[in-house]
């Protein structure tokens, strides 16, 4: 259960080996004194079969939640990268519909609030405006099934530049103009394009339901050690506190690439990022030292 007194801040599943349990990866994120975990349903067959979880498979992982205290609120829908609902063979939208469809009836099941969407058009082909106008389409359709849901779905702020920018995403948040439509913004995207940080959070506040902490670099929006990369974490944090920002933080880093061989080496990795971006907060006003 969330301490209502300080500011959630979660980690990202994939900054744990896909090697671990479950279980694994919950105590793990508990022992690194994180209040959630944020699940992956990504492009790959291994995580996409997740949709297929039996309800004997969902009941086993609530229990887990339950019996650990770390909730799952949120998953990153990255899945539609493969499948995308902008593109032009018919069988790859209705994937990508099947696959909306599925993920919100797991988020419905397992307690999960909010759909981080991958907000691509296109991935592997050529954008242009038809790819566009089916991803319009695929998105009206997804909105009404996550509404029914009462499942939140938000676009992330990404690394092609379709959506780029909050400012790129507003028109879609405007024209959907849905309360179950809203944004996901990536502190480190967004450095990464050398946008107006500060200014794309302003503008994106009244839609914004979570925010993705990451370090980049020009160009480089992946595995960048925090500290090693541009983003002006103790500013941003400082214009959310200005902002009034009251949401949920979610850090988002990458295990399987790194050297952890142990499950003491990936509780120290995220506890040690955790550490990093509490010590942000703390120089940006976004949390007392006291209570950090």
């Amino acid at each position: 259960m969330y301490d209502l007194n300080r500011v959630p801040i979660g980690i990202y599943e994939k900054a744990l080996p896909s090697s671990f349990s479950w279980e694994e990866k919950l105590t793990s994120a508990k022992k690194a004194g994180f209040d959630y975990l944020e699940i992956s349903i990504d492009e790959t067959d291994e995580r996409l079969a997740r949709l297929e979880w039996s309800k004997e498979e969902r009941e086993k992982l609530k229990k887990l939640i339950s019996a650990t205290g770390v909730m799952i609120p949120s998953m990153c829908l990255s899945g539609h990268r493969r499948f995308p609902f902008g593109s032009k063979d018919g069988n790859t939208r209705s994937k990508a519909l099947d696959i909306m469809k599925k993920a919100i009836e797991l988020s419905a099941d397992l307690g999960i609030r909010t759909i981080q969407l991958a907000a691509y058009d296109v991935y592997y082909e050529e954008e242009d405006e038809i790819t566009k106008a089916f991803f319009i389409e695929g998105m009206e359709k997804s909105i009404a099934m996550a509404s029914k849901a009462g499942v939140m779905l938000a676009l992330e702020i990404m690394d092609t530049k379709f959506i780029s920018t909050i400012l790129r995403a507003m028109p879609y948040i405007t024209k959907f103009n849905s309360p179950w439509f809203k944004i996901y913004p990536d502190l480190g995207n967004l450095s990464a394009w050398g946008s107006d940080v500060e200014a794309e959070l302003e503008l994106g506040l009244p839609h914004t339901v979570a925010i993705h902490v990451k370090e980049t670099k020009p160009g480089v929006f992946k595995e960048v050690p925090f500290g090693e990369g541009i983003v002006k974490f103790a500013a941003l944090f400082k214009k959310l506190k200005e902002l009034n920002y009251q949401g949920p933080f979610l850090i988002e880093m990458w295990a399987d690439n790194s050297k952890i061989t142990t499950k003491e080496d990936a509780v120290r990795d995220i506890y040690n990022a955790r550490i990093f971006v509490k010590e942000k907060m703390i120089e940006g006003g976004m949390v007392n030292a006291k209570r950090a």
